[in-house]
């Protein structure tokens, strides 16, 4: 049975900021009036959401500006921030969501400048435009009553940026500090594509990052940002429904792992030398090995070695094909596994204890699979064919 649940995938190829975010949910249908009307409950005035259509590169999309009528602070500190949503009159859900990007903004910015989350003032991210631009992506979310938010790598831009502090490269350091440990890339766009707001947004309310879930599309949104680049300046947020669980709170039918594929072209090698590559390359880490055998130009007979692997163990795999193998060029690129989940079950036979491995979708067994390696190893102290170890050993598992 499938697991249906609103989410939303923001698409970051061109970096993300507080607004753009902010103007891509305003872009899935919600009425601007609406959004005004809940941010009016903020203890806080002075200020208003308005919306224009823009064109960035062909791509149409909406700008989401925040206008500050009255004079602003831009230095307040997460205290401050946190009396400002309490006092509120929104929704409680809208208050935590709120406060969980304020409070992760406040540990990257502390441990950038080495002092206490207690102790931050937000510069710029404490002005009113960047307050408004979070609470209002909260609010957003919960109208839109998103369940699970998704996310793309991150584009970061290149170079450098001023601010308070001076030249700072891109991404800046608290920045960078909130999307530790998140796919980002760089290109040689100039500029910075994510800011801290953005980053903050993103970070905090992110359940998967990377590919695109299984989804079905229903409404696509474009928020826009203030530059222009040689690429859209803009984020797209497709909301839908999921097709099976896949975030961090769904008991999920399958199982996710984000792997690496390391592959060669090979035409003029021993063949000999095949089994001690494999056993070397799994030595250093590798999951699974397997050859291809491919025609290469002007009809030569080759092989293609792949490896899967996690990027860990990618400096320990390099050497191996440099070394081992007459190859010299390879190919990476990330792939994602969907699995059955899996159990390991022992099963005794007539001769010895043999592990199962019992494949599950919704709790019904698929697959089984007694242990090669087990199997082996009782047929040779035995003296029996190994296929008679196998059978019994499914007869024991399924009796």
């Amino acid at each position: 049975m499938l697991n249906l649940k609103k989410a939303i995938y923001f698409d970051c190829s061109a970096g993300a900021s507080g607004d753009m975010i902010l103007g891509s949910l305003l872009d899935l249908g919600v009425n601007l009036d609406d959004l005004n009307r809940e941010l009016d409950k903020l203890p806080v005035k002075g200020f208003e959401v308005k919306l224009s259509k823009v064109n960035k590169r062909g791509v149409q999309a909406n700008k989401a500006d925040v206008l500050i009528t009255e004079e602003d602070s831009p230095h307040r500190g997460l205290s401050c921030i946190k009396e400002i949503i309490n006092e509120s009159t929104l929704k409680n859900s809208i208050k935590d969501t709120a406060l969980k990007i304020f409070t992760r903004l406040a540990e990257a910015e502390a441990k950038i400048h080495g002092t206490d989350v207690d102790k931050i003032h937000f510069h710029e991210v404490g002005a009113m435009d960047a307050i408004v631009d979070i609470v209002g992506a909260s609010i957003l979310i919960d109208m839109l009553k998103i369940e699970e938010v998704h996310v793309s790598a991150i584009h970061t831009g290149s170079g450098f940026i001023t601010c308070q502090h001076g030249m700072l490269p891109v991404p800046a350091p608290a920045t960078l500090e909130l999307l530790k440990g998140l796919p980002i890339f760089s290109t040689d766009v100039k500029g910075e594509l994510i800011t801290p707001t953005g980053a903050a947004i993103l970070s905090a309310l992110g359940d998967s990052f990377g590919k695109m879930p299984l989804m079905k599309v229903e409404r696509i949104g474009y928020g826009a940002g203030t530059k222009d680049f040689p690429i859209p300046n803009v984020i797209r947020a497709c909301l839908g429904t999921l097709q099976y669980g896949r975030g961090k709170d769904i008991q999920a039918d399958f199982e996710h792992d984000s792997q690496w594929v390391l592959e060669c072209n090979i035409d003029d090698m021993n063949n000999e030398f095949v089994e001690h590559v494999m056993e070397e390359l799994f030595q250093k880490g590798a999951l699974d090995v397997y050859i291809t055998p491919i025609q290469m130009k002007k009809n030569r007979p080759a092989i293609k070695l792949s490896v899967l692997y996690k990027k860990e163990d990618e400096g320990g795999l390099l050497p191996v094909i440099f070394r081992e193998t007459t190859g010299i060029g390879v190919r990476i690129y990330p792939v994602e596994k969907v699995m059955l989940k899996r159990e390991r079950r022992d099963v005794q036979t007539p001769w010895g204890t043999v592990t199962v491995k019992v494949c599950l979708l919704n709790g019904e067994v698929v697959n089984i699979a007694p242990e090669y390696e087990d199997c082996k190893r009782i047929a040779v102290q035995a003296g029996i064919p190994m296929k008679e170890v196998y059978r019994q050993a499914l007869i024991s598992i399924n009796g």
